[in-house]
């Protein structure tokens, strides 16, 4: 007999006793098929923030410009004492904030009206055009709008005949693009939420002499909560992070500016480490109450 001949079987035999080994043990196959991603997460997510966080309380030599690995809270208690931080801090969350609140207000009309009022193909049209920006450059999109507000852009141009002027470069700027930028993030988990909601519901309501605000409160608004509360979390994050938006359609500071500023200009690595913390944190303790309201219900 062959080797050859011999080998098939005996490969055949070993992959039957591994597949009966892994089947009795459920565990093991999660682990092999999660284990790889989740040492990903730790090694290259997770890490990066534990360094993220030990470097922030590294401090700089003003004489040298040397990092200087040794623990101290200087850092943060500039953060907590500078006025200016603060004011940076407060103008970023606030701004996120509105943004968030803008594109929910924004979205649950379009995603109701694709979810319980449109044709099949209607909707299907409806999804594509709103996953298109999506598809364009972030860059891209940014810089159209700064075509749209500059001084002598569009804007201004068809706002002139009736004597009126568009908002220029500044916070409102920021907050526009930003508005527009992360809708659709809004738009689609309202969308799913909605979606899921059986039409009888409405139709009881209805039945039982609710006016359509009322069914709003009463019935849509709570069950669909979890899925803007889940939208909400990519516009306030997204928004919370972001540099480029406010460096080109704005003079302002923003967290993400100063960060960037104190890597790439000032090489001020640990003071741009300590102030990343407070996105994160921030962010961290806004996941929390999301949780709490149960957002990731919808998930």
């Amino acid at each position: 007999m062959s080797s050859t001949a011999y080998s098939a079987p005996h490969r055949h035999s070993l992959a039957r006793r591994l597949s009966t080994f892994l089947y009795a043990r459920r565990w093991l196959q999660i682990a092999l098929l999660l284990g790889a991603p989740i040492a990903w997460l730790l090694v290259a997510y997770l890490g990066s923030l534990a360094v993220l966080l030990v470097a922030a309380f590294w401090s700089l030599d003003p004489f040298t410009s040397e990092v200087v690995h040794k623990l101290s809270l200087g850092n943060f208690e500039t953060l907590i004492h500078n006025g200016v931080y603060r004011t940076i801090t407060t103008r970023t969350v606030g701004i996120a904030a509105a943004v968030t609140v803008t594109d929910a207000v924004l979205a649950f009309p379009i995603a109701f009206y694709m979810a319980k009022i449109a044709s099949p193909r209607l909707r299907g049209l409806l999804i594509v055009a709103i996953l298109m920006p999506l598809w364009s450059s972030y860059l891209v999109k940014v810089y159209a709008w700064r075509v749209i507000l500059q001084e002598d852009g569009i804007l201004n141009w068809a706002l002139s005949p009736v004597g009126l002027k568009g908002p220029g470069f500044g916070n409102f700027a920021v907050y526009l693009v930003f508005t527009y930028l992360w809708l659709p993030f809004m738009i689609l988990p309202i969308y799913a939420g909605l979606e899921r909601i059986p039409n009888s519901l409405l139709e009881a309501s209805s039945d039982l002499g609710a006016r359509s605000g009322r069914t709003f409160l009463r019935v849509i608004l709570p069950l669909v909560l979890p899925a803007a509360l889940a939208g909400s979390i990519f516009t306030f994050s997204l928004t919370l992070g972001d540099y480029i938006t406010p460096e080109l359609v704005s003079s302002t500071q923003f967290i993400g500016n100063v960060v960037f500023a104190n890597v790439g200009i000032a090489n001020n690595l640990p003071f741009a480490a300590a102030f990343a913390t407070v996105p994160v944190l921030i962010t961290i303790l806004y996941l929390l109450v999301a949780r709490r309201l149960g957002a990731f219900e919808s998930l």
